[in-house]
């Protein structure tokens, strides 16, 4: 009997394994850019920024699509990747309806020129556009206090500032029918170090955190600025890493 249970034990994670290897598998990939479905509505776009301090990063966008229509949470890091992900989407019938930065550096707004060039609308927190104007990085056309809520196809994407972490910026994006939440750079994956952290306040970054996980319960799945996507247990990692020091 126990080795029976063992057997059907085996049998069921290997084919988990085997389901989510499968829903992994990009749907794009080029040197610039990779596309991959994390969620019925959701996928996760992964550009890379050259960095002095860390070398070639990969950096983790979202993609919400519904109804023949999308929205794009931070953008590749350059115009050519933004380039291919609009390419990716016009050829299978998609509009985007905007794109929404969660933070004012490169790895959120390096491509929206590519965006502004098909006019599609481009979001930020007030405090995104003020910061990326100062630096001389690309700025989002539209802002919003701390809160916007943005349609695609018959959903609806929470984009909210709970505080200061990464960034005095960075906003999250949360998909409710989905319960995934694109968390950015103020969410590490598992095992990450601290990353960079020239405009952070590491002090207030593991209330902000704890604030982000108490206002949706019911998440599934996140997604952080570089790095693998998990549950709920990014964010606690966080709160602990940021803790210690």
């Amino acid at each position: 009997m126990k080795t029976t249970l063992f057997t059907i034990a085996v049998l069921f994670f290997t084919v988990v394994h085997a389901l989510f290897a499968q829903q992994a598998k990009p749907l794009y990939q080029s040197e610039n850019l990779e596309i991959r479905q994390v969620s019925a509505h959701a996928f996760v776009h992964v550009s890379y920024l050259k960095t002095e301090d860390f070398g070639k990063v990969a950096c983790n966008g979202m993609i919400v699509v519904d109804g023949g229509e999308a929205l794009v949470f931070d953008t590749p890091t350059d115009d050519a990747g933004s380039r291919e992900l609009l390419g990716w989407l016009e050829k299978r019938g998609v509009k985007v309806k905007g794109v929404v930065a969660t933070h004012f550096h490169d790895d959120c707004v390096g491509g929206l020129e590519a965006f502004h060039a098909l006019e599609i609308p481009s979001y930020g927190s007030f405090k995104t556009i003020e910061l990326a104007t100062a630096e001389g990085n690309l700025v989002p056309q539209n802002g919003f206090q701390a809160e916007l809520d943005l349609d695609v196809g018959e959903l609806s994407v929470s984009n909210r500032f709970f505080g200061e972490g990464h960034t005095r910026d960075n906003v999250v994006a949360y998909l409710p029918a989905d319960g995934v939440l694109f968390g950015g750079c103020m969410v590490k994956e598992l095992g990450a170090g601290v990353g960079y952290l020239g405009d952070a306040n590491t002090a207030a970054w593991p209330e902000t955190v704890t604030c982000v996980k108490t206002a949706f319960p019911d998440l599934k799945l996140v997604i952080p600025g570089h790095g693998k996507e998990g549950d709920v247990a990014l964010l606690d990692y966080t709160v602990r890493l940021f803790e210690a020091r």
